[in-house]
């Protein structure tokens, strides 16, 4: 029997009968098996697919509106607080803070004169005209600590009214970089932030008093940068108004020469921030 020749490929399975014949499976039976598989393939494929968009994991959720009803509490609050410092302020035409430092006497002298120097810092009244006042009644020696006191005192009556009154209604219209700059300053870094506001002195007290309210900082390190922060301005206007009587004097010139400087310095720092603006 001769032996079989070697087939180059798949080799098609052999049948043997047993009169000897062999039958081959021709490639027909290969063929169809492949082209079954390939529809069969392509059918799978043909299975529309479907997409599925997961968010990303870093995205911050979007902030729920808030409650109507809250939001008019909110806007309440806030037109209390606008009425409370418009009637202080206006309560100013109806009684002098110099007359009444000037006639309190006695063991009350210097409680009344706290009360007073802080009520007008609510009042917005300049601090500047209060610690001259504070220097012409008490002198240096008494007039700085008091004047101090007082800004603290006014400083946090200004935060509590701003944080329990208006915050809620005026965070949410914190809106475009520089206020959201400011907010995550104050918020993040409030010890520095506040201690810097207070050492400048172009920086409008109030203002910088319902800012911190209106913002994340925390109290307690708003009121230390705040005491620390007022010292220089205040015991420069202190002493000048305590040694106005004598204008020749090196404690006034000295206390005048700081309060120039200061000025120029809020000039300056205000014309560069607005030339990096407009530029």
């Amino acid at each position: 029997m001769p032996a079989p020749q070697p087939t180059s490929g798949p080799t098609a399975p052999l049948l043997v009968h047993a009169d000897g014949d062999t039958d081959v499976r021709t490639a027909d039976t290969n063929a169809t098996d492949t082209s079954a598989t390939t529809a069969n393939t392509a059918a799978t494929d043909t299975t529309p697919a479907t997409s599925t968009v997961t968010p990303a994991a870093d995205a911050t959720p979007a902030e729920p509106a808030p409650h109507p009803r809250a939001h008019r509490h909110a806007l309440l609050r806030l037109g209390l607080l606008a009425a409370v410092l418009a009637a202080a302020a206006a309560s100013l035409l109806l009684w002098d803070p110099t007359a009444v430092l000037a006639a309190a006497t006695g063991p009350w002298r210097m409680p009344i004169a706290l009360a007073a120097y802080a009520f007008g810092t609510v009042a917005f009244l300049p601090r500047p005209a209060l610690n001259a006042g504070m220097g012409l009644l008490f002198g240096s020696l008494w007039g700085v600590p008091l004047a101090v006191a007082g800004s603290a005192v006014g400083a946090i009556v200004a935060f509590t009214l701003g944080r329990s009154l208006g915050r809620d209604a005026l965070r949410p219209l914190v809106r475009g970089k520089v206020l959201i700059e400011i907010d995550r300053r104050l918020s993040e870094q409030g010890f520095r932030s506040v201690l810097l506001v207070r050492l400048f002195p172009g920086a409008p007290f109030q203002a910088g008093n319902f800012a911190c309210a209106f913002s994340g900082v925390r109290f307690w390190p708003y009121l230390a940068a705040t005491v620390l922060g007022v010292v220089p301005t205040t015991a420069a206007y202190v002493i000048a108004g305590a040694s106005a009587s004598s204008p020749g004097s090196p404690a006034f010139l000295i206390s005048a020469s700081v309060i120039a400087a200061m000025c120029v310095f809020s000039a300056v720092s205000l014309w560069r921030a607005r030339s990096r603006r407009t530029t």
